[in-house]
């Protein structure tokens, strides 16, 4: 799978995160070429329990993807609509796939049909070209996830004032409010899929070691929140683990310099955190070619070639899903919601899935709702 290149910069970016103090830790990233944190929020041993909780952009409060239900006439009424839908992506990749695959399913089953798919390859100039092509299939429902949401604003405004309904997978256009300018937010537990990613390094680890703490060095409210209760479960559940370099990158195709980087600098480094798996690919590589199979890699989404390497017992000890089919079907229902022109959840969340080598197979169908490909199994 061809990894691609995160363009996005959300600077400017200062999303109202309400009940996001207990994360505001301080993410003080080293040079490009990695190297010990300064701060002492590595010091595990002085870290008190996390108080993670888990807010919208705009300091929604979650709500379960249960919560999200429709009656036999309120299926048949969106039935009886002949609704059309349309998918502005971010980007294309398996979670993308298994994400749309889910949606689509449930658009089938609710009689709405979809009339395009798009992606923009984190471009948000591409975004903005691709909203105006589909628009001009009148759809009633977009679902989408804003590349650079300062930008976002602007460019999905043609599509707030013809009335379409937006639904959100993860990150909205700032400004934009649930109720108002989209229906919901659709999104994973984003504090619990980092203390997942804390776990399964710290069991691969035994609890002690050197590890390396790669992240997204922009203000993206998603990704933020995740790193974070990786970090700070970390220190709290494994006080024989430390931190011993930091790194933010915005560029994915720039992750596996840094991982040579922070690699060389501190030898005796054992496992890395890595915000999402097509970045985890860069820093595969940067350990291959330095012949360090010793460090234990995890990260983010369910992803072929990360999973390739964990069948193998190689670096990726721990892929964290998003619970993808279900988070789909989440997202078409909550389009429902607003051709309904009923009042949604401003965000619910899917649970996460800790997929390891152990229940690499049964974790991909789970996910994916299909088997692994044959570069996982074997077969």
């Amino acid at each position: 799978m061809k990894s691609s290149r995160f363009t996005a910069r959300a600077q400017g970016v200062r999303w109202l995160a309400v009940g996001l103090s207990a994360l505001a830790l301080t993410l003080s990233g080293c040079s490009a070429q990695g190297g010990s944190p300064s701060d002492s929020s590595s010091t595990a041993a002085q870290v008190s329990e996390p108080s993670l909780e888990f807010a919208g952009p705009n300091g929604e409060k979650p709500g379960k993807i249960t919560d999200l239900v429709l009656t036999d006439d309120e299926k048949a009424k969106v039935k009886s609509g002949k609704f059309k839908a349309a998918f502005v992506w971010h980007t294309s990749s398996e979670f993308v796939s298994a994400v749309e695959k889910g949606a689509r399913e449930e658009f089938t089953a609710l009689g709405i049909d979809v009339v395009a798919s798009t992606q923009a390859n984190f471009d948000a100039a591409t975004q903005a070209n691709n909203l105006q092509t589909v628009l001009a299939l009148k759809p009633d429902i977009i679902v989408t996830i804003a590349v650079d949401p300062v930008s976002a604003e602007a460019t999905f405004k043609p599509a707030v004032d013809k009335g379409t309904k937006l639904v959100v997978m993860t990150t909205p256009p700032a400004n934009y409010h649930a109720g108002n300018e989209f229906v919901s937010i659709v999104t994973e537990s984003l504090t619990d899929a980092g203390k997942m990613n804390a776990t399964i390094l710290g069991d691969a680890l035994g609890g002690e070691g050197d590890i390396g703490y790669m992240y997204h060095d922009a203000d993206f409210w998603f990704t933020n929140q995740r790193d974070k209760a990786f970090k700070s479960w970390t220190q709290f559940l494994y006080p024989g683990e430390k931190i011993v370099a930091e790194v933010g990158f915005t560029d994915e195709a720039k992750t596996q310099e840094l991982a040579a980087a922070m690699i060389a600098r501190n030898p005796n480094i054992k496992g890395i955190y890595v915000p999402w798996a097509t970045a985890a690919q860069g820093v595969l590589a940067a350990l291959r070619d330095a012949g360090r199979s010793d460090v234990k890699v995890v990260t983010n989404d369910l992803d072929a070639t990360l999973a390739a390497d964990m069948a193998r017992d190689g670096n990726a000890v721990g892929l964290v899903g998003n619970s993808s089919i279900s988070l789909g079907k989440g997202l078409a229902t909550a389009s429902a919601y607003g051709v309904l022109g009923k009042t949604a959840p401003a965000l619910v969340a899917t649970t996460p899935t800790k997929v390891t080598k152990d229940n690499l197979v049964q974790g991909w169908k789970d996910d994916y709702g299909v088997e692994p490909p044959q570069s996982v199994t074997g077969k």
